[in-house]
């Protein structure tokens, strides 16, 4: 049975950057071994988010796309430490 996620974030409909920003700012609240889930549907956000997210302190869990070949997408990440680079 897959474990639920601590925080849940929906960026459907969100612009970019207000995505980015809020993805980091829940990263650095979280504690070490907690997971976030993201979902989303804009095309850049998935990238740019890979991107801006400091390899050294999460973990890539899964990703997954939607079957209908969509832009929807759902991300899961582990805190792997407290500090932040």
């Amino acid at each position: 049975m897959k474990r639920k996620a601590e925080h849940i974030l929906d960026f459907r409909g969100t612009i970019t950057p207000i995505s980015l920003l809020k993805a980091l700012q829940v990263l650095r609240e979280m504690e070490t071994g907690e997971t976030m889930e993201i979902l989303g549907c804009h095309p850049d956000t998935l990238p740019d988010l890979l991107r801006v997210l400091p390899t050294s302190s999460c973990e890539l869990m899964t990703m997954e796309g939607d079957d209908a070949g969509q832009t929807l997408y759902r991300i899961k990440l582990k805190k792997k430490r407290d500090s932040w680079p």
